[in-house]
Parts: structure tokens; sequence; C-alpha cells
């Protein structure tokens, strides 16, 4: 028998029924799913010390599991002494096993070890169902050794899904265990 993530059978067992039940899809196959997750972390002085962006590497890979690559500059920016094709970041994209893997530990470890946590904020959708949420020190995730850092970086985590509404894609995330924020103490 093959290995299948805990979040993944919990998609495939309840999540599905109970998304056709609350939209009234007529098919599983329009029951929004998770298509990818894409880690992002720019790492700010990588124009002058190369050593962050090998560092910001490995750690990206020890979080996510997953070989992390360096994302390079588009253009010259002189302000910045930057060049086009310079690493400035790193980045990741998750799917099948390895993010749902991700999804769980993020959900059941990570974020309840951020400071004075009270949920994550729901205004991170664009308009097609993708949600991103940013996350300021990459020392929540029990992976990272807090002795072994050199500097503090944050990341933005970015869910793709294939709802067609904003609506739909925070239900989803609702269901996987994503803690938002209620609405009700969210307008003081």
């Amino acid at each position: 028998m093959t290995y299948v993530p805990r979040l993944k059978s919990k998609y495939n067992e309840e999540i599905v029924t109970a998304l056709k039940d609350k939209f009234q899809y007529k098919s599983v196959m329009q029951v929004p799913r998770l298509q990818k997750i894409a880690i992002n972390q720019g790492v700010g002085g990588a124009s002058t010390d190369k050593k962050l962006i090998d560092n910001a590497i490995n750690e990206m890979t020890t979080i996510t599991g997953q070989k992390a690559i360096p994302a390079k500059s588009k253009k010259d920016i002189s302000n910045f002494k930057l060049r086009k094709g310079m690493p400035i970041g790193v980045r990741v994209t998750l799917r099948d096993n390895h993010m749902y893997e991700f999804l769980d530990r993020l959900i059941a470890v990570a974020l309840p070890r951020i400071r004075d946590f009270k949920g994550i904020n729901d205004k991170g959708f664009d308009g097609r169902g993708n949600y991103t949420l940013g996350v300021t020190e990459q020392i929540i995730f029990p992976e990272i050794n807090i002795d072994q850092i050199n500097k503090i970086m944050g990341m933005d985590i970015t869910f793709v899904t294939t709802a067609k509404t904003d609506v739909e894609a925070l239900e989803l995330l609702k269901q996987f265990g994503l803690p938002f924020k209620n609405q009700t103490t969210n307008n003081q």
C-alpha cells in the first residue's frame, strides 16, 4: 500500500462532499481543488552578499522538502545595484504529495508558533480563487534551527486553486483547516 498524505485523503473523503453540498455542484469535477502551493522569499541584501542566497536556498529546501531554486532579476535597477539575471530571491512550487505534506505542517505546527496569533487575514484573495499568505519569520517552521540563522526573513505562500470565485476558495481553504480570523472580530 502506498502512502497517502492525511489532507489528501481528507479532501477526497470529506471536503469534496461538503463543498458539493454547499455550492450545489452537479459533478464532483466542478468541486474546487488545490493545484499547487508556490512559496517565494525575497532576499534583500543578495546583490551584495552571495551567501544570503545559498542560506535561503538551504532553509527553503529544508522547510519544503523540495529543492529550492534562486529567483533572478528581470531587469537592471541601478539604485539597488542590481543587474539583469542576478539572484534576488528563492522560490519553490509544491504539487501533489509534497503540497499536502507542507500544508499539513503549516496548519498544525508552523502557524500556531506565530507570536500573538489570532488567525490569518481573509483579505489575501486575488479575485480568481487564489490566496496569498505572508509569513514574517521563517523560524516558525520547526525544521529551522534558530541557532544557525544568520538573518530572519519572511516569505509569501500562495495557494493556487481551481475555484472560480474567492468565496469558493475561502471555503475550500477553511475545510482544509486554515485558521482564518472570524468576521465579527475583524471589524473593530
